[in-house]
C-alpha cells in the first residue's frame, strides 16, 4: 500500500538547503549586503570575505547591477578535511537600479573583504529650484474690481 506522504517534498527541500560539503555542487550565492545614501549619491556595501580580488567582477547592462565573485577551495596535497562548512563557488547579486543613476560614473573598489560600490545620482535626477519668470505684470483681484470700477463710471 503506497501511502500519501504531505512532507516529502518538504524535508527534501530542507535538507537540500542545509546540506554541507565545499559548496562545488551549489548554486550561486547571494551577499550580504547593505545599502545607503550620502548627499548625491547611493553607497552600496557587500560582504565577500575570503575571496580573491581579481575574480570580483561589477557590471551594468542597462537598468541591472551584477555583483560576482568567485572563493575557490583549499585544495592542498595530504589534507584530510573534517569539516567543510565554509561556502566556495561563485556568489552573485543583482540589483534594479533607477534610471535616475547615472550608470557611466559608477565606482567600485574591494578592500579587507568588502567591495564598495558608489552609485552617482545624475544631475537630471537632483532637486533644483526653478526660477519663476512672468512676461506681464499680475493683476491681483483688488486691482480688478478697481479697473471695472474706472470703465463703468
Amino acid at each position: 500500500m503506497l501511502r500519501f506522504d504531505p512532507f516529502t517534498d518538504i524535508d527534501a527541500i530542507t535538507k537540500s538547503l542545509l546540506a554541507t560539503g565545499t559548496g562545488s555542487n551549489r548554486s550561486p550565492r547571494f551577499m550580504p549586503m547593505d545599502l545607503y545614501k550620502v548627499d548625491d549619491h547611493y553607497v552600496l556595501h557587500a560582504d565577500l570575505p575570503g575571496v580573491d580580488p581579481g575574480s570580483v567582477d561589477v557590471r551594468v547592462d542597462g537598468s541591472t547591477l551584477t555583483l560576482t565573485a568567485h572563493r575557490s577551495a583549499l585544495s592542498e596535497e595530504g589534507v584530510t578535511w573534517l569539516a567543510g562548512e565554509r561556502f566556495t563557488g561563485t556568489y552573485r547579486r543583482q540589483l534594479s537600479i533607477s534610471e535616475d543613476i547615472d550608470s557611466e560614473r559608477i565606482v567600485a573598489s574591494y578592500d579587507n573583504g568588502v567591495l564598495t560600490v558608489s552609485l552617482p545620482i545624475a544631475e537630471k535626477a537632483k532637486p533644483r529650484r526653478i526660477e519663476i519668470s512672468s512676461a506681464t505684470p499680475v493683476r491681483s483681484a483688488h486691482s480688478e474690481t478697481e479697473a471695472r470700477g474706472q470703465i463703468e463710471a
